[in-house]
């Protein structure tokens, strides 16, 4: 377990903004943010840091080397040599378990799993460590001489856990010279505030809501639970990563860093396709850079094209977590894209029917898709999702169990949820007033965070097991 909420916002994060603050010189300023950012990945992986530390250096040295060999094979010999070590850990830690219960499943084995432990943020660390040496094979960047920096680069605590992935060319200027003057110090802790509420006032009283129905008994699922069960973890998966890549966006303008946005209001797209030019941004823009261009992207003809996006939202599921289920909500967003690039009725210009027909068909698939992803099982998924279309039989249990959680504080969350998916805040920024309001909010939201927080149990971001 990494730092409580309470002992992060309270203690780390004051005492690391105050240290970095008060020093002179990049130098030092690098030497405390790469010491607080070990320590905190260690408090909570005290074995594991020496994993991320070693994964930095294997990339660290293999970008050196490409960068002074002289034969192009010799480059690319050091970098397939990277990226398979990479790929290796991941593997290991990640999904060796996954891949015995497959075989003992399907050979009938009995080979006994490694439960070898996850560790927190692996693929999002071991992504930017293969981003950083691929590209300086591609020559975007050249490899940087000193360690610490790239091991700075890699375990930058604001988005080391839970991204969003950070490219190194986008913050290499910044490592070595940063400003952070007042306007970045008020709107980064605004920023983190505001990710803060998302989290703790909105994703976790919808997590209360989804674990209390998907982990009720089949024999009490209904239309009404499921249903409500479903809505309650869009929600929740939406502002708990959300929440996070926000917190992560703020702290790093507290720092002096710039990272990218890496969400844009999904659940207002017109089509599956706009979604995933909204969601997880960072890991959509990994893919695409690092593994669909170099597949031949849309440059090699149709069924090559097709081939390429399949291939590529079969590895997005996969990265997400050693579960069909994973693989299945990957395969199934893959087939979606596929769809609405073949049927005219996704191609053609529509009026405001259309408009909103299309809103709600990709909130509705978003949905559906979402919740195979929190299912247990592939066969669990399914049963809910046809629970959803069907169950409208009296079932007291059911119904009973579906009231419960109607609740003020549930129905509060989902309209406050309902209002923040919409770019609001973008309109209202514009408007006269909105700083002061805007403060007002950010302090009152963070004294609502702290009493729940000092109240509630610790409920961990969802992409930290990813």
């Amino acid at each position: 377990m990494i730092f409580s909420s309470i002992t992060f916002i309270s203690i780390f994060l004051p005492v690391t903004f105050f240290l970095q603050w008060i020093v002179p010189g990049i130098r030092a300023k690098n030497i405390i943010l790469l010491c607080a950012s070990l320590f905190f990945y260690a408090y909570g992986e005290p074995v594991y840091v020496f994993l991320m530390i070693g994964s930095a250096l294997v990339n660290y040295l293999s970008a050196l080397l490409i960068d002074r060999a002289k034969e192009k094979n010799a480059k690319r010999g050091i970098l397939a040599a990277a990226v398979i070590i990479n790929l290796a850990v991941l593997i290991l830690f990640k999904y060796v378990d996954f891949i015995i219960g497959l075989l003992n499943g399907a050979f009938h084995l009995s080979i006994a799993p490694t439960m070898i432990p996850l560790p927190l943020g692996i693929s999002f660390f071991t992504f930017q460590a293969m981003s950083y040496v691929i590209d300086v094979y591609r020559g975007v960047n050249k490899a940087q001489p000193n360690f610490g920096k790239v091991l700075l680069y890699i375990s930058l605590f604001p988005q080391l856990i839970a991204g969003p992935i950070v490219k190194y060319h986008d913050i290499e200027k910044e490592i070595d010279e940063r400003h952070a003057g007042a306007e970045d110090i008020h709107l980064g802790l605004r920023r983190f505030i505001a990710g803060l509420c998302k989290k703790v006032l909105i994703a976790n009283t919808m997590a209360v809501t989804a674990d209390a129905l998907f982990g009720a008994a089949p024999s009490d699922w209904n239309a009404a639970v499921t249903w409500i069960g479903a809505v309650a973890y869009l929600m929740q998966i939406y502002f708990d990563f959300s929440g996070y890549s926000d917190m992560a966006i703020g702290m790093g303008r507290m720092f002096g860093f710039h990272f990218h946005e890496n969400f844009r209001y999904p659940y207002i797209s017109g089509s599956v396709r706009e979604f995933w030019k909204r969601w997880h941004i960072s890991m959509t823009g990994w893919f695409r850079e690092y593994l669909y261009f170099p597949l031949g992207g849309n440059r090699k003809g149709r069924t090559r094209t097709i081939v390429n996006r399949l291939i590529v939202f079969v590895c997005t599921g996969i990265w997400h977590g050693a579960n069909l289920t994973f693989l299945l909500w990957g395969i199934y967003h893959g087939l979606l894209m596929l769809l609405e690039e073949v049927l005219p009725f996704f191609r053609k210009q529509g009026g405001h029917l259309k408009s909103f027909l299309m809103h709600v068909y990709t909130l509705l698939a978003v949905l559906l898709g979402f919740v195979v992803f929190r299912a247990d099982t592939i066969r669990e998924g399914f049963l809910w999702i046809g629970r959803m279309f069907t169950g409208f039989g009296s079932n007291p249990s059911a119904m009973s169990l579906a009231r419960m959680q109607m609740n003020p504080l549930f129905l509060t969350a989902l309209a406050a949820a309902c209002i923040a998916s919409c770019p609001v805040i973008e309109k209202l920024r514009r408007k006269k007033g909105y700083e002061v309001i805007a403060d007002l909010c950010s302090v009152v939201g963070l004294v609502a965070c702290v009493l729940s927080l000092a109240g509630g149990a610790y409920n961990p971001f969802i992409y930290f097991r990813f």
